[in-house]
């Protein structure tokens, strides 16, 4: 999906009735290519976001801003001190191309007025956001382009901002409508194709709807001329396809009719609510993926580790399983020592411990005595013993190490906050899995608190977002006579129903269950075994991991992962 020009003006025009003559309040940048500008309004507060990031470029207001790092990026500072306080006078944009610039009548450090632009450049990978001053001299951008990296173009600060190349296209609204159906039907391309070779700012999906409504019409003029008229009036409507309904597709700026039943759609009462949706929870991903890289490297590579350390382990405690043939054969050398000649290579003797073989032929070292012979047999047989007892405990302990790390893991793929990362992490370099960094000044970490949730009947739930926040939960804050749910053999949140004394009823089982399972990592999966018993229950075993607790006189229920409905 592309932020095409004509729904980019129908933004615009969606902004200006917003914020114009408002003024900035504070300015964030969650990331390196986005950034989060306040706005103080008649109606409120207003938070318009900005992205230049290849894959989704765009501007809109949100009611879903991205957390803020704890110290603001250089060019954030450089906004701050130039836009804050600043009042928002226009906002314009050339024709239908994917590019906004908003006008700000700001003040500079000696108390003079000055006019500034932000400008916004919507173009895939080439997308970038500039601040321009009243000279059209490029102050500084998130993306700065030299000469090495274009020729035609350069972006980089106290040089003229220059316009990007504009596409060699027809505008829907001032041209001639018959000029642009002919050249429409000279062209030798499919009729969506052609279309959006011709038009100025319109996306392949809705080339794709002109030429479904085409083939049912036969009128490529008609649909035009209310294409150009739907634009002019502005009479258009925000538009959303999806696959399922959690699953959105595409956006467009009119009703969608060429996917039939294939899709679903769904209408938005502003274009910045519709993207805001759009983007919302595939943003959110990748941007958590993005910051928790890290953790996840580092956690793979333990898993990889410790499976690497148990498989070793493993071979060599089955190769200690032979270790009594070493007594045996250490026993049958010493009582036969009178028989065995010095320099001897084998000697085959009586086996009194076997009754299925009489005798067992032993291979001797040459270079010692027969009683040395028997007294090395003796000393292997000791080392085997002590490496199997050994290797067992390292290998309990490595199991235990990997279990945890796949818990670990499991709440890295569900995180949905930076503080929920930085509470992982935290709780990774309690463990000495990370080395604790300077210890200057840091700023203490404020637990989060477990989600929490209603079943349909009244009863609280509550859940936890990692392995410690699992302990106090069920340590701590849970009474003894609250039920306690987790996955049967599956990594995943521990999750409390609060009972406050009364009984709890199956619909509370049911629905805890299915919260329960959502929260794991068997949340694609149908028909979950979760395990619950009253928290009395619910023990923890001395010197065990975060998270790791054991637990008696449970029943299983099967259910599917599935959250409560919010009302």
């Amino acid at each position: 999906m592309a932020l095409d020009g004509i729904m980019l003006h129908l933004v615009k025009e969606e902004l200006l009735k917003e914020l114009k003559d408002s003024h900035i309040n504070q300015i964030h940048q969650p990331s390196k290519d986005e950034f989060v500008i306040n706005f103080r309004t008649k109606q409120g507060t207003k938070k318009l976001f900005m992205s230049c990031r290849a894959d989704c470029a765009r501007v809109h207001l949100t009611e879903n801003a991205p957390e803020n790092p704890p110290v603001p990026p250089m060019l954030c500072m450089l906004l701050r001190k130039r836009l804050c306080g600043a009042k928002l006078i226009d906002i314009r944009q050339v024709e239908f191309e994917r590019v906004l610039f908003f006008d700000f009548d700001a003040t500079n450090e000696i108390g003079e007025r000055e006019k500034l632009s932000l400008c916004i450049e919507i173009m895939g990978r080439y997308s970038n956001i500039i601040l321009i001053d009243e000279k059209s001299l490029v102050i500084d951008a998130v993306r700065r382009i030299d000469v090495t990296m274009s020729r035609d173009r350069v972006v980089l600060p106290k040089i003229e901002y220059i316009l990007p190349q504009k596409q060699d296209k027809l505008s829907i609204v001032d041209s001639d409508i018959a000029q642009i159906v002919n050249l429409i039907e000279s062209s030798d391309k499919p009729l969506d194709k052609a279309i959006l070779s011709v038009v100025q700012g319109i996306s392949p999906v809705i080339c794709r709807e002109i030429e479904h409504r085409v083939f049912s019409t036969g009128d490529l003029k008609a649909e035009i001329s209310r294409l150009s008229h739907m634009i002019s009036t502005g009479d258009c409507c925000a538009t959303m396809v999806k696959k399922d309904e959690n699953t959105p597709y595409d956006v467009a700026f009119l009703d969608i009719t060429q996917y039939d039943d294939a899709m679903i759609t769904e209408y938005f009462d502003s274009f910045s609510k519709m993207l805001d949706n759009f983007y919302y929870s595939r943003d959110m991903a990748v941007r958590m993926k993005s910051r928790s890289q890290d953790l996840h490297k580092l956690v793979s590579n333990l898993i990889e580790r410790f499976s690497k350390k148990i498989n070793i382990q493993t071979q060599e405690l089955k190769k200690c399983a032979d270790r009594e043939q070493l007594r045996i054969k250490g026993d049958l050398l010493q009582a036969n020592l009178y028989k065995i000649k010095r320099g001897a290579m084998f000697v085959e003797v009586e086996n009194f411990y076997e009754e299925n073989s009489p005798t067992m032929k032993i291979v001797l070292d040459q270079s010692i005595s027969p009683a040395q012979n028997a007294q090395k047999f003796y000393k292997a047989y000791a080392k085997a013993k002590t490496a199997q007892q050994m290797l067992a405990i390292q290998i309990e302990k490595a199991q235990q190490e990997l279990q945890y790390m796949l818990s670990v893991q499991d709440f890295l793929s569900r995180a949905q906050s930076d503080k929920e990362l930085s509470q992982i992490r935290l709780e990774l370099i309690e463990q000495g899995y990370i080395k604790e960094r300077s210890k200057g000044k840091q700023k203490m970490l404020k637990a989060l608190p477990p989600l929490e949730f209603k079943t349909s009947d009244g009863f609280t739930v509550l859940v936890g977002r990692n392995n410690k926040q699992n302990d106090v939960l069920t340590l701590k804050t849970a009474h003894k006579f609250d039920y306690w749910f987790h996955t049967k053999n599956i990594h995943g949140s521990h999750t409390i129903v609060i009972t406050d004394g009364k009984k709890i009823t199956d619909t509370a089982i049911l629905e805890a269950a299915q919260i329960c399972a959502y929260h794991s990592k068997g949340k694609d999966s149908s028909q979950v075994p979760v395990d619950y018993t009253i928290v009395k229950n619910v023990s923890k075993p001395s010197g065990a991991k975060p998270g790791k607790v054991i637990y008696v006189n449970y029943n299983t229920v099967y259910v599917t992962p599935k959250l409560p409905e919010s009302e």
